[in-house]
């Protein structure tokens, strides 16, 4: 049996059997960590992965109905790490997830250099002067802006943690676009396929998923648009068909 604490509450793992802790008080996951695990290359029987800012464990959690590799998940903040501990053990991925506390910036002197094949990363999309007194809780504005973290340092530690050919991938906004690109470039990692996610048809695109592969050749392959919402609010296909997955 798994304990709640105070304003905890069990949520479904969107489109899957699985249970997530989650409470009003931090920042829970969105769609981004879906469209995120859905997006990125992983390895079927094995391999090693990482999840950068992992926050409650969503995307571990959801790699882990991917893959069969191992899963660490890295977040500065203990609440969280003890959410997502408390989530794995609860979906009885023990032997296969984890979630250690640590600084983003240090992932590589904790982890280990060059062994992982996969890194992914839901970042803060915000800069950290965009931080207001709106944010109420902390946990918010450490998960939505970059006041411990920037992409920099997201990007550089991607690239510390990778093995020569390894696959990092970013869920962003499309705003940020040539700051990822240059950043990934300047820190050895080629982008290789890009995909916009559009809220509706007509709508613009609010989403970016990116991902790139450590001192690969230049070639970029852009998806075709991901649109989420139909005109009634009711998911499209696209989006249907990865909850269903």
């Amino acid at each position: 049996m798994i304990e709640l604490n105070e304003d905890e509450r069990l949520d479904h793992l969107l489109g899957r059997e699985g249970r997530i802790i989650q409470s009003p008080s931090v920042f829970s996951f969105s769609l981004d960590a879906v469209l995120l695990s859905n997006f990125v290359w992983v390895p079927i029987r094995q391999g090693k992965l990482v999840d950068l800012c992992a926050g409650n464990g969503a995307i571990p959690l959801f790699l882990s109905y991917r893959t069969s590799g191992s899963i660490t998940g890295i977040e500065i903040q203990p609440r969280l790490v003890d959410m997502a501990t408390r989530s794995i053990r609860l979906n009885e991925r023990e032997d296969q997830l984890s979630v250690i506390e640590g600084d983003v910036k240090q992932a590589a002197e904790l982890l280990g250099h060059s062994r992982y094949d996969v890194v992914t990363c839901n970042p803060p999309y915000f800069l950290a002067h965009e931080a207001s007194s709106r944010n109420m809780s902390e946990h918010y504005t450490i998960a939505r802006h970059e006041v411990l973290c920037t992409l920099e340092d997201c990007i550089r530690s991607a690239s510390e943690l990778l093995k020569q050919g390894g696959k990092t991938a970013f869920v962003h906004r499309p705003e940020r676009l040539l700051d990822i690109v240059t950043l990934m470039r300047k820190h050895r990692i080629e982008p290789k396929r890009m995909q916009l996610v559009y809220p509706k048809e007509g709508k613009e695109a609010n989403t970016l998923l990116i991902e790139g592969t450590k001192d690969a050749k230049p070639g970029l392959k852009i998806l075709p648009p991901f649109v989420v919402y139909e005109a009634d609010d009711t998911y499209t296909k696209q989006m249907q068909d990865i909850l269903d997955a």
